[in-house]
């Protein structure tokens, strides 16, 4: 038995998890979190916070639900990272002004005086990541997981469900 979870199952040798699409993307996505994470963190900001902020950035002034339409995760997650962003002093929520019972997220002052940092960073992760590949490479790789994206999109898989693990 191995940690208590019955008999050991010998994998399919035909199926490694390096041919898995879902283990390969996740495992880039870790990759690139941490790098990013490590570029960022010393502005007080975590890669949690940052497709919030660069949606913020397009576009001051949404809604919760906006954002987590744009950002694509569930309320209760976006709840938690507003909160924390507020917090840190990265964030405020005013009264929405045709809707009293809703509240607009604005970037604060603080939150602005990052965005160039932040921008510099991504790219640097970016150059980092991309290292090697020729620009028709990146944009081919961006048109493929687009159409993936999509893909899964049409079926109803939902993006934002904090789901463990990689198919």
């Amino acid at each position: 038995m191995l940690c208590g979870r019955g008999p050991r199952v010998m994998p399919d040798p035909a199926l490694s998890r390096h041919s898995l699409l879902g283990y390969e993307v996740n495992h880039a996505a870790r990759l690139l979190a941490n790098a990013l994470r490590e570029r960022i963190e010393s502005l007080g900001v975590v890669p949690g916070q940052f497709a919030q902020l660069l949606a913020l950035y397009e576009t001051d002034g949404l809604t919760q639900a906006q954002l987590c339409e744009r950002v694509e995760i569930e309320q209760p997650t976006m709840a938690n990272t507003l909160a924390r962003m507020q917090r840190d002093g990265l964030i405020t929520r005013v009264p929405d002004p045709q809707d009293r019972r809703r509240s607009l997220v604005m970037l604060t002052s603080r939150a602005r005086d990052l965005e160039p940092d932040l921008v510099a960073a991504a790219r640097e992760v970016i150059a980092l990541a991309t290292q090697g590949l020729t620009d028709q490479q990146v944009e081919t790789f961006m048109t493929t997981i687009a159409t993936v994206i999509a893909n899964l999109d049409k079926v109803g898989i939902d993006a934002g469900a904090d789901k463990e693990g990689p198919p």
